[in-house]
């Protein structure tokens, strides 16, 4: 039986299905969970709900979100742990229940569709596929398979969703997204697609990735640097984006306080250097982190000294050393070096 008749089958045993989304949703999680709610829809399953939890503050995503009018709803982990035997539960641009989600560790998982790396994905159906660049180019085969109808609101979120994750097709794009996108074209919106793209950037954003650029630290081909305390937690990858291009930077990693924890986000166009691993095995003990070769991301609890705001630039200081510690020792460098 083929992965969409496998599919199909499991959406006919459904009367509701709960879509849920990875912490702070961007473009090819969000087009993702909207594309699996046509299908579902077509599967006639009435109930759908796009599930979220923490913030949309990317300026992008809160475009897309806009004026896409993608219907969200937060995160109540009561409905996941509750649901009827014909509530099924999806994972759309991640997989492990627990992992970068406010899903409980021990849910039982419908589905799951994702290109990000992971171990042991376990749900009645599973499409993962870490070599293919988007979620929502998986997503898209699917929406031909079942013939589902491309109106402009759907094919400007899978397109646009395409672009941003493999940065217009220079970052991990395979022949499968040139195929995806080479169907999407005629139906999405070209305008649209042009106002997505160039979002207008907050003040805080700014003043977060100035702080970066202000803090950085090369040691050898590596860049560090921490952005000190923001409510803008998507400042943090726009940051790294910038620094990775400084002239003889290999890696950037990027590092702030937002709410009660530290976010980290790393890029590496470096073959030798695989950031996702890196951060993994420099942050598995006291937080979360992963990610593909040359795209990460992390997050680690502040724990108890999460309401120490008294002084911030000497918990900065703290957490720089510690943090910086633990990168310098992962990535084999010498701090003598920089």
């Amino acid at each position: 039986m083929s992965s969409p008749q496998q599919l199909d089958e499991l959406l006919g045993e459904g009367s509701e299905i709960n879509i849920v989304c990875h912490n702070n949703p961007d473009p090819d999680c969000l087009a993702s969970a909207l594309a699996l709610g046509r299908i579902a829809a077509a599967a006639g399953i009435d109930n759908r709900h796009i599930l979220y939890s923490g913030d949309i503050s990317h300026q992008q995503n809160r475009a897309f979100v806009n004026l896409l009018d993608i219907d969200l709803q937060p995160f109540d982990v009561e409905a996941i742990q509750n649901r009827q035997p014909d509530s099924l539960l999806a994972f759309v641009d991640h997989s492990i229940p627990g992992e970068n989600n406010r899903v409980p560790s021990d849910t039982n998982v419908d589905i799951v569709i994702d290109h990000h790396p992971a171990k042991d994905v376990d749900a009645r159906f599973v499409d993962h596929r870490e070599e293919v660049g988007a979620a929502a180019t998986i997503l898209t085969e699917y929406v031909r398979a079942f013939d589902i109808e491309l109106d402009t609101d759907l094919a400007t979120a899978l397109l646009f969703a395409i672009r941003s994750d493999t940065l217009d097709f220079l970052r991990g794009a395979t022949p499968e997204e040139y195929d995806a996108a080479g169907h999407l074209h005629e139906y999405a919106d070209q305008e649209m697609l042009r106002q997505l793209s160039t979002p207008s950037i907050t003040g805080g954003t700014l003043d977060a990735i100035s702080s970066a650029i202000d803090n950085r630290k090369a040691i050898d081909a590596v860049l560090i640097s921490h952005l000190g305390r923001t409510s803008e937690r998507d400042a943090l990858p726009q940051a790294v984006d910038y620094l990775v291009r400084l002239e003889g930077v290999q890696t950037a990693i990027v590092f702030g306080i937002v709410d009660d924890a530290i976010h980290v986000s790393a890029r590496s166009p470096d073959p030798r250097v695989h950031v996702g691993n890196v951060l993994n095995d420099a942050f598995e003990d006291v937080g979360s982190g992963g990610g593909h070769h040359d795209v990460a991301g992390g997050e680690i609890p502040l724990g108890i000294v999460a309401d120490y705001t008294s002084d911030d630039a000497q918990l900065l200081d703290m957490l720089e050393q510690i943090i910086t510690a633990r990168l310098v020792a992962e990535l084999n460098l010498s701090e003598d070096d920089d």
